[in-house]
């Protein structure tokens, strides 16, 4: 029989995004336990978004929950150590069943574990209030809970520390870069979509927002803000959609990083810069955790659910547009996103 754990297990495998925003639920059961939370993930940006992240413990991350068990040596280490660490409380936060298998190879029976989809979305909630929720809410079999109970009116929004070695590793870079001694805006136009491969990319991408529109957008962070660098964020594979939409702009002063932006000196940056424009992406969501200013283009995605909402409290603006009816990024204008971005309070 499998010895017990007292330590909360979080299972979510998810997006950037998503783990952004399970922050949420980690740090409410980290208050309500009064000790570390074990996040059982998957995707190479969980464990360098969330190491070090106050009130997390062990990450637990596979590459992919749907590779056979005997063919994953991920699935088999996690499962060793999920049966050698104890059963315990477990938060089961994903929409499908792919890591389920894990937990009942590693022995955790349905009595021990809080199900979301047992708690569905109440109307207009948003994500984070979904996972305030679960916080409260203790699997069948209970548990022992250390900590207060939780306040209601404790301040709601995902969060993200950044750590010492972050901050240096950020100066190192912006004094290589040249950027030491500007302040800077971000932008990010890219998003998971566009890092697939084929011509069809920007043909089925809900997010996509047309280059020209982009450019005009840049030329006027450009023409108000002349002291500003203006830097263009992504992964490697989004590098060559932010030399286009440099090429369109034809102005300097634009800095396109995405060939050089791991995950934590990302969220750095986020934390660094007076403001970010953005369509609604997982880099949306880390500036909201780490109180960056933004305005945020959205498609077809629920508003209410996933508006980057961070316990920081920082400005956000959301855009939508509709064409033919329907909710579309490309009914948003240049315009529209240059207005917002005037009304927006910036950090000094």
């Amino acid at each position: 029989m499998s010895h017990k754990c007292e330590r909360p297990l979080v299972v979510r495998c998810g997006a950037f995004g998503d783990m952004v925003l399970i922050t949420t639920l980690i740090r409410d059961l980290n208050t309500r336990f009064g000790c570390e939370v074990d996040v059982l993930t998957s995707g190479p940006w969980s464990s360098p978004l969330l190491r070090g992240h106050a009130g997390v413990g062990e990450i637990l991350c596979v590459r992919s929950r749907k590779t056979p068990y005997w063919l994953s040596l991920d699935q088999q280490r996690v499962v060793r150590r999920l049966r050698s660490r104890g059963v315990g409380p477990t938060w089961f936060c994903d929409g499908n069943d792919a890591a389920r298998p894990m937990l009942v190879r590693a022995g955790f029976g349905p009595e021990l574990i809080v199900e979301a989809k047992d708690h569905p979305l109440l109307p207009g909630e948003h994500a984070t209030q979904q996972w305030r929720r679960l916080a409260r809410i203790l699997p069948a079999a209970g548990a022992r809970v250390a900590g207060p109970a939780l306040p209601v009116d404790a301040p709601g929004g995902c969060h993200l520390d950044i750590r010492d070695e972050q901050r240096a590793d950020l100066e190192r870079w912006l004094r290589a870069r040249g950027l030491a001694s500007r302040p800077l805006i971000a932008v990010q136009a890219g998003n998971k979509r566009t890092m697939r491969r084929g011509l069809r990319r920007l043909a089925v991408n809900s997010k996509h927002w047309p280059n020209e529109r982009w450019a005009a957008v840049l030329r006027h962070l450009r023409a108000h803000h002349p002291s500003h660098a203006i830097v263009l964020l992504g992964t490697g594979p989004e590098f060559d959609l932010n030399e286009e939409m440099m090429a369109c702009a034809g102005i300097d002063g634009l800095h396109n990083v995405a060939d050089d932006l791991p995950i934590p000196r990302l969220v750095a940056l986020l934390a660094h810069a007076g403001g970010l424009i953005t369509v609604d992406s997982g880099p949306a969501h880390a500036a909201a955790a780490v109180g960056c200013p933004q305005v945020v283009l959205f498609g077809r995605a629920s508003v209410s659910l996933y508006r980057p909402w961070g316990s920081a409290g920082a400005d956000v603006k959301v855009l939508t547009g509709r064409l033919d009816g329907e909710l579309s990024m490309l009914g948003i204008d240049a315009g529209e996103v240059i207005a917002a971005w005037d009304a927006l309070q910036l950090r000094p």
